[in-house]
């Protein structure tokens, strides 16, 4: 008995999957999962490059494990792709080694396939002087910084000589849920909220602070890669009314319905001390600056020409309180 072939539903299924616009991501972290999830929902067809292929069960998501340092492989895999998304985050501590062949590979592979590269950057390029504006030179204080603006140099340039398409997104430090313990407020602090135990936060815990929400970020990647007139410049993620550090705490503990913790500062001396043995740790030295004195992020140009606002505070706080609960009940994690 022979096997029955495909119906015609199937067929057409099959078809008007295969017509859909392709985009490609590369980085299945916090960003790279909302922003696929953000196309999946939009019914485009999604292919997220990690080393480890891991990634959302979605129908329109195609998890695919290859390293986008092979410029030969990612280009096969961007091949008819409409946009090709940055948001990749290789460990913090070798940045200068892993940035620029990584970033030099995804740039070769929107010239090659001539889908527009999305990237995801930060604000690490300004010198911090008042609120941060995209249309402010980059003047990086600090090594990761220029490495950042570097890349960015290197694809706008690729832009104005009409090699790529290119556009930047730059965003604030993230809340949101499935940051895990990266992040200044990833599941390492959340867990002592939840558990009503005193946190110890970077920097100052009183100056003012952009946080830019995870999902907004997608929103805003998806947004800038639809519209080929924003292209060859960057745009700043839309975020909520920049709050200190310990005025966060204390909204996360009254989002959790437990008693506010005490909020104090880990030393610059503790810091130099874990970092001789957390390599990770020993690189954020060179950006206290970003939390000892006013880091703000204006995205009003964002907002005006796409109608993008921050997703309200409470609602971001809330998916925060209940990943890190859902998480913990799933695999119980020492406090």
């Amino acid at each position: 008995m022979s096997d029955q072939g495909p119906t015609t539903d199937q067929m057409h299924e099959q078809l008007e999957r295969d017509n859909r616009p392709l985009h490609v991501i590369v980085g299945s972290g916090a960003t790279g999962t909302a922003t696929a999830l953000l196309l999946a929902s939009k019914r485009a067809r999604v292919r997220l490059i990690s080393r480890s292929g891991s990634g959302p069960d979605h129908a329109n998501i195609e998890l695919i494990a290859a390293d986008a340092g092979d410029t030969a492989r990612l280009i096969e895999l961007a091949s008819g792709a409409r946009a090709l998304y940055n948001c990749a985050n290789p460990p913090y501590h070798q940045w200068a080694e892993d940035w620029p062949p990584l970033a030099a590979s995804l740039l070769a592979a929107a010239e090659q396939t001539g889908a527009v590269l999305v990237t995801l950057g930060n604000l690490y390029g300004y010198a911090v002087d008042g609120p941060m504006r995209p249309d402010q030179p980059l003047n990086p204080p600090s090594r990761k910084g220029a490495v950042r603006a570097a890349m960015w140099n290197d694809a706008l340039a690729a832009h104005q000589e009409g090699r790529a398409n290119v556009v930047e997104v730059r965003a604030s430090d993230f809340i949101g849920p499935g940051l895990g313990d990266n992040g200044h407020m990833g599941d390492r602090v959340l867990r002592r909220i939840v558990a009503g135990k005193s946190v110890r936060v970077f920097g100052a815990a009183d100056v003012a602070h952009s946080w830019t929400a995870i999902a907004d970020v997608a929103r805003t990647l998806v947004a800038v890669a639809e519209q080929p007139d924003t292209w060859g410049r960057p745009w700043h993620v839309p975020s909520v009314e920049p709050m200190t550090q310990s005025a966060l705490v204390h909204a996360l503990c009254r989002t959790a319905g437990v008693d506010l913790v005490d909020v104090g500062v880990l030393s610059p001396a503790l810091l130099k001390i874990v970092g001789l043995v957390v390599p990770p740790v020993r690189e954020m030295a060179e950006m206290r600056y970003q939390f000892v004195a006013p880091f703000v992020i204006d995205a009003s140009e964002t907002t005006a020409a796409f109608g993008i606002e921050p997703t309200p505070l409470a609602e971001t706080l809330q998916a925060m309180i209940d990943h890190v609960r859902g998480k913990d009940q799933r695999s119980p994690v020492g406090g």
